[in-house]
């Protein structure tokens, strides 16, 4: 049994050799790996938060760009309807003018008309008292040179009446 003994005991300086053994180790390899790994780590996660960080920037500066176009846009819409409603009125006053003056132009013409036609009418009856007046006279010669009887009055009478008809 010492056989079994010395391979399954303990010896106290073989296991302090043993712990000794893997405290060194274990500060060698905590100064040479853990720390640059750790190191490492520690870098690549201020990367990644330096990342979203600056992905939060520009998502709220997308943000900002996209309200101030929003807003750029709703006065742009509103000014374009604006100069919309000021033609419109434009062009509202302007064809009132133009009717206004159209009716203007209207008027002064039927009253030209109106009077160029008194004008006429006031000759043709001019004209028309003339002829009479000269029938007249013409008659009143007639029946002064011969003595006048009934049947030559009418004839006479009629005479002036075609007269006065033609004329007309």
């Amino acid at each position: 049994m010492t056989g079994f003994e010395s391979f399954v005991g303990v010896n106290p300086w073989t296991a302090l050799f043993t712990f000794c053994n893997m405290l060194i180790t274990f500060a060698v390899l905590r100064h040479f790996l853990f720390k640059p790994v750790k190191q490492m780590i520690d870098d690549r996660q201020q990367e990644i938060d330096t990342m979203y960080a600056e992905a939060a920037q520009a998502k709220q500066k997308a943000a900002e760009l996209e309200k101030e176009y929003q807003a750029h846009l709703m006065s742009i819409k509103a000014e374009q309807e604006a100069m919309l409603r000021e033609a419109a009125a434009r062009a509202h006053k302007r064809e009132e003018e133009i009717v206004d003056a159209a009716r203007t132009e209207a008027q002064a013409l039927r009253n030209a008309a109106e009077t160029e036609m008194a004008q006429e009418r006031k000759k043709a009856v001019n004209e028309l008292k003339n002829e009479i007046g000269g029938m007249a006279v013409e008659i009143a010669s007639k029946a002064v040179e011969r003595e006048i009887h009934a049947a030559d009055h009418q004839a006479l009478i009629d005479e002036f009446i075609r007269n006065v008809g033609d004329a007309s």
